[in-house]
């Protein structure tokens, strides 16, 4: 009898091999083959997939304004596509279901990949992307600029991707051919990965200055990165260059974003590459740096970008403008009655905060679910007009609207909550840096948990959403997210290579630092306007980039006009 599970099987599969950098050259062809190998994680041997048998995928070098053929064979556990990620091309190669029939086992296809703009990018499937990035199915494209001293110096540059994985019994955690789990927060693994092992190493010399290029691969977890021990200057994002490089302790970046620092060590001993969220550091790599003294290059100088300069004056009349569309970002969920249940109800994330009616949680915001026979009836607050609505805490009755009164009983608790921002009031600043509710995550699926966007001019949802553009069109999207949805959390909201788009602001407050972006990362709460260019016809998708999300429905598609 067929398994309603992926396999996990390892016998008979290569070993993945180190992920290669392949140098590219304009009308070059290069051949890219989707299969199954093993791979060691904290040793455990694990089924993974891989492109070219690495994990990450090979790195693509390219020069701007090349044009390359990559020819895909399908080795692997299900049909695919590949997306070139953050790439403005053909609509024809963009590598999702709508622009191309998707790749069958034992299949091929050949992708015609432009690169027209400088930056770092990344490749992926899009078909059970929750599925494909997990067990490996991700590799970077550095597309090296056409202008002479688009970067500032550095001695080298190093492509790393941040990751994580989920591990039980010693397999990657189960992936069912239905659909995808963990659905509400996304599937947060435990063990971190960058460039695809569970920690990296690099030896440099007293002084040298390298280029990091950061691409998150995850499939929802948030990295915050920073080195101690060493000095970090931001030099560019998703597509290129930022308007102003600026010294930082750490960057965020969302699934799919990309960050470009410029690193310098100049102290001998080691410094450490760091996740650092509000509760736990996780180290990444090790660098190593020697006596030995580099070239020296001038770090100092902190650059101001004419080009992006430029755009902050085009754009300032859009600031205040009116938004053309406005998508919310809202969760349903509808969670099957627990064994037992009483008739009252918890918040997943916040145990402490129980209800006898189906509310909100007043720390997150999250729907209440049913609660099991262990978890007592609240007596701490009443309401005087119905004193069979009680809770454990001052909120208000959903008969009448009266604010629950204090009994004296119990242990109450004590805040003042209040939704500007979800968890903005706390330390984790908008942001589900862990899973906080494992095993009800673990549980939801697309039958008991929808993501969906909204048009709130229209009011329809996902795929009834029906936006029509023509190139060159300057299009201002207002990107709310919402607080009363049944999970309120962050989203990284990306938009396929019809364009690329600025940051006007985020809760109306302009954005300080300008840099061209293909995904944003919309915390719990904000409301974050985006300029969109127009630059190339065809259909394309806009979805967000936790890949339970998009898998549950959390996308729609938008026609780009000549």
């Amino acid at each position: 009898m067929a398994s309603d599970n992926f396999p996990t099987g390892t016998a008979g599969l290569a070993p993945s091999v180190e992920t290669p950098v392949v140098d590219l050259s304009d009308g070059d062809e290069f051949d890219l083959t989707i299969a199954p190998v093993t791979k060691e994680i904290d040793g455990n041997t694990l089924r993974m997939l891989a492109y070219n048998g690495s994990i990450p995928g090979p790195t693509l070098r390219v020069k701007q304004g090349s044009e390359i053929l990559v020819n895909v064979r399908n080795e692997g556990d299900l049909e695919a596509t590949v997306h070139w990620h953050g790439l403005r091309l053909d609509n024809r190669y963009d590598g999702t279901h709508e622009t191309q029939a998707p790749i069958p086992v034992g299949g091929d296809f050949t992708y015609r990949i432009e690169f027209p703009d400088p930056g770092v990018y990344w490749y992926h499937p899009h078909i059970r992307e929750d599925y494909g990035q997990e067990l490996g199915l991700y590799g970077n494209i550095l597309v090296e600029p056409a202008e002479t001293g688009y970067w500032p110096p550095a001695h080298r540059e190093v492509a790393l991707t941040l990751d994580d994985i989920l591990i039980e019994d010693g397999q990657v955690a189960a992936f069912s051919h239905h659909g995808p789990s963990h659905v509400a927060m996304g599937r947060f693994g435990e063990t971190m990965l960058i460039g695809g092992e569970t920690e990296a190493s690099v030896e440099v010399k007293r002084g040298e200055v390298v280029r990091f290029f950061f691409t998150d691969t995850a499939n929802t977890r948030v990295f915050r990165v920073g080195f101690a021990g060493a000095t970090m200057k931001l030099v560019g994002g998703d597509s290129g260059h930022v308007e102003r490089e600026e010294i930082v302790e750490d960057v965020i970046l969302a699934p799919s974003e990309r960050v470009v620092v410029d690193v310098l060590f100049d102290t001998p001993g080691e410094a450490v590459l760091e996740h650092r969220t509000p509760e736990t550091t996780y180290r990444l790599a090790l660098v190593t740096v020697s006596e030995e003294e580099a070239e020296p290059l001038d770090f100092e100088p902190l650059r101001v970008n004419a080009d992006l300069v430029a755009e902050r004056d085009r754009v300032a009349p859009y600031l205040e403008a009116e938004p053309d569309k406005t998508l919310s970002f809202v969760a349903e969920m509808n969670m099957p009655s627990v064994e037992g249940e009483t008739g009252i109800f918890a918040c997943p994330m916040h145990p402490e905060i129980v209800a006898s009616w189906e509310g909100k949680c007043p720390k997150c915001g999250m729907k209440l679910m049913p609660a099991g026979p262990e978890v007592a009836a609240p007596t701490e607050y009443a309401c005087p007009m119905h004193p069979e609505i009680t809770a454990t805490w001052a909120g208000e009755c959903p008969k009448c609207g009266m604010t629950l009164r204090a009994t004296g009983s119990g242990e109450p608790e004590d805040h003042e909550h209040h939704h500007d921002h979800g968890h903005a009031h706390d330390a984790t600043g908008g942001i589900e840096w862990e899973d906080d509710m494992v095993e009800v995550n673990r549980e939801t699926t697309t039958a008991n948990t929808q993501w969906f966007f909204v048009d709130k001019d229209t009011g329809d949802r996902g795929h009834a959403i029906d936006w029509r553009f023509r190139v060159g069109d300057q299009v201002k999207l207002r990107l709310v997210n919402e607080m009363d949805s049944d999970h309120p959390m962050h989203h990284p909201f990306h938009v396929h290579g019809a364009g690329r788009f600025l940051v006007l602001s985020r809760d109306g407050v302009a954005e300080p630092n300008l840099v061209w972006k293909d995904t944003v990362l919309v915390r719990t709460g904000e409301t974050v306007d985006i300029l969109l260019d127009v630059t190339n016809p065809g259909i394309w998708m806009a979805h967000c980039h936790i890949a339970e999300h998009h898998e549950s429905g959390m996308m729609f598609s938008f026609t780009v006009e000549p």
